[in-house]
């Protein structure tokens, strides 16, 4: 488990969780969990595993699907699994196939796959596949996933959770173009259609996570040191979700960074521009005394 430090307690306090209210709510129902190989998605599999649930856990890596089915499966619930890159429209139709074909339906979908790049504009230049792969996984996928769901959420009153990033709400960061701007359509998709979707009696949660302590941030060496969310953190949230359906969770510090972001732009406009260009011409005479 990993252990918070003082300024993690503070910007992540603890999630209170009524185990008896979640069991009640999901006993005998069916939930799709996508991303559940690793991270956020692997945690909150564990977390319903004592929980007289069917779990359809989707992801790339077969072999760890096969491993997590065969530790919950000495618990409660029951769980299916199925080995799918998201990126491939017709895995997602034979998933889809799959969920139809099930006799009771769907009652809850955890819209959690998800990738993440982090490169400046200048190194993407000849990079246009880092553009459309974040949008088939962060975007495309899940859209397509809940257009032919719709009709069983709505048979069921189900409910889906969009687990989304607090970059969707701030201001855009630089070297994240790929990754914000599929995670942005998402949202803005998702808050849209939320509407509709709430009219035919699907509830709707969206949770917006700051960084998380996943495989995902690996790559970033910035973020080894950063104040990060746990996924033990995270399931606790999503269970939470699921007995009280709140239409969001967004960290209590959020709200002030939205409006640090409007208030200030126009001088983060300013000065991003020169910190950067300072670091490009610092890297320009490494390279030129090596």
């Amino acid at each position: 488990m990993y252990k918070y430090s003082l300024l993690e307690n503070l910007l992540f306090p603890p999630v209170y969780l009524n185990k008896k209210k979640l069991g009640e709510k999901l006993h005998g129902k069916t939930i799709l969990i996508t991303g559940s190989s690793f991270g956020i998605g692997e945690e909150l599999a564990y977390q319903l595993a004592d929980i007289n649930c069917h779990l359809i856990l989707v992801a790339r890596t077969e072999e760890k699907l096969l491993k997590i089915r065969q530790e919950i499966e000495k618990k409660k619930a029951k769980v299916s699994i199925f080995p799918a890159d998201l990126r491939d429209t017709e895995k997602v139709e034979e998933l889809i196939n799959f969920i139809h074909n099930l006799p009771n339906g769907l009652d809850l979908f955890v819209s959690n796959a998800g990738i993440s790049i982090k490169r400046s504009i200048r190194d993407s230049l000849y990079r246009f596949h880092d553009f459309t792969r974040t949008m088939a996984i962060n975007y495309f996928a899940p859209v397509q996933l809940l257009l032919s769901l719709i009709p069983l959420l709505e048979k069921n009153k189900g409910h889906v959770i969009n687990i989304s990033t607090v970059n969707a709400l701030l201001i855009p960061f630089p070297y994240w173009a790929a990754y914000q701007a599929s995670k942005s359509a998402f949202d803005t998709w998702f808050r849209s259609a939320a509407l509709e979707l709430n009219a035919m009696g699907i509830a709707t949660s969206s949770v917006y996570l700051p960084l998380v302590k996943t495989r995902m941030i690996l790559p970033t060496k910035a973020y080894q040191k950063a104040p990060a969310m746990s996924p033990e953190h995270v399931g606790k949230i999503i269970c939470r979700l699921i007995y009280t359906r709140r239409r969001k969770y967004r960290p209590w510090w959020l709200l002030p960074g939205q409006f640090a972001s409007i208030m200030f732009r126009g001088i983060w406009e300013l000065a991003v521009p020169a910190i950067i260009r300072k670091r490009y011409s610092g890297n320009f005479k490494k390279e030129k005394k090596g």
